[in-house]
């Protein structure tokens, strides 16, 4: 019996030693199996989760932009003759329809003002600090509101500077509402009004009071060439009001006040690459004829 048991008991260790190998086996393949399961699992979902993380930062609300410029023009007028720095800080809503922003320029040469007492010719440093508002009802169609606030030289002719003064008679704060739609993808009508008599657009009376002229300016912009990376639009704009002979753009009645044309085109500078903009710029009823640049950096 001694022979015997000692036999039965190593057959019976060997056997559950086998039986143990095969279900450490089976236990570490279905092991592996479910870490294998787990990490796919949770591996596409966490992708998932980041492609969605990353597309909900591709949204950024606010932005800005720089642009150098030989000179600054605007609906007929040289606002600025010599060399500027324009720049812009906006907010944009996610549906991108809503945007609010402030504009603002600074000359790099003065221009001339007349001191209001001494008469004398005094230099002052281009400067404006605008804040425009838009709403884009479709892709075709948009409201826009502009405060423009120019206040070159309100001091160097002897003003106090109220930035936030829309006194109609101080000559650089007013407010224009303005509509924008596009009758073809590249065609754009424009018409812009300005309210209140901002700026000088009145017209004084026999009694010496104001009236506003609450006056329109209508353009039509139109791109009627493009090849690569260039772009030819033509405009034409004028200005009228319905209240008054005199309108904030003309000397007296209503008239043609701006026309020209636009080419616009990108300069490769190494793998960076830059706007460039230049306009051809009259304007018969004051017969000024320009040619401005318009470097956008960024």
């Amino acid at each position: 019996m001694k022979l015997i048991l000692p036999t039965v008991t190593i057959r019976i260790g060997f056997t559950l030693k086998n039986s143990n190998c095969e279900e450490s086996k089976q236990f570490r393949k279905a092991s592996f199996t479910a870490a294998l399961l787990f990490i796919l699992f949770f591996g596409i979902n966490l992708g998932a989760a980041q492609d969605e993380t990353q597309n909900k930062d591709r949204y950024k609300p606010f932005n800005t932009g720089g642009h150098l410029k030989n000179m600054h023009i605007w609906h007929g007028f040289v606002v600025h003759p010599g060399a500027m720095f324009a720049t812009h800080l906006e907010y944009n809503s996610r549906n991108e329809k809503f945007t609010l922003g402030v504009w603002g320029g600074a000359g790099f040469t003065s221009t001339d003002v007349i001191h209001k007492n001494s008469g004398q010719n005094v230099s002052a440093n281009y400067m404006e600090f605008s804040i425009y508002t838009v709403y884009r009802f479709s892709d075709t169609f948009f409201a826009e509101a502009v405060s423009h606030n120019n206040y070159t030289g309100v001091e160097e002719r002897g003003d106090k500077l109220r930035y936030w003064s829309y006194d109609k008679t101080q000559g650089y704060n007013f407010v224009d509402i303005n509509f924008g739609y596009k009758v073809t993808p590249n065609t754009l009508l424009y018409l812009a009004t300005i309210v209140g008599g901002g700026s000088g657009d009145y017209k004084v009376q026999s009694n010496g009071s104001l009236k506003n002229s609450w006056t329109h300016y209508f353009e039509v912009k139109s791109k009627v060439w493009e090849i690569d990376n260039y772009e030819l639009s033509l405009f034409a704009g004028g200005a009228w009001s319905f209240l008054t002979d005199k309108t904030f753009y003309t000397e007296d009645k209503g008239n043609i006040i701006n026309v020209g044309l636009t080419l616009n085109k990108n300069i490769n500078l190494g793998s960076y690459e830059m706007p460039v903009e230049v306009t051809a710029m009259w304007n018969p009823e004051k017969q000024i004829t320009v040619l401005s640049l318009d470097f956008s950096l960024f």
